[in-house]
């Protein structure tokens, strides 16, 4: 199995009203909350000419099968 790509958590308060509002946007994109929040900020960081790398995504899909004979 990939280990995922180490994300930075830490906790943070919102007020219940903009919580409720990103929670709608996030469903409405088909996101969780949690990736809606980051996504916000990256665009936010955008407009405002912060330059950061494009986010590293885990493979998604099944793992290529190992021929035999071939140990990774």
């Amino acid at each position: 199995m990939s280990v995922p790509p180490h994300k930075k958590a830490f906790p943070l308060r919102l007020d219940p009203a903009l919580y409720a509002a990103i929670e709608r946007s996030a469903a409405t994109d088909l996101r969780s909350v949690n990736a809606q929040v980051e996504c916000l900020l990256r665009e936010a960081l955008a407009r405002r000419g912060v330059k950061l790398a494009d986010p590293v995504r885990p493979k998604r899909g099944r793992p290529p099968k190992q021929v035999e004979g071939d140990e990774e």
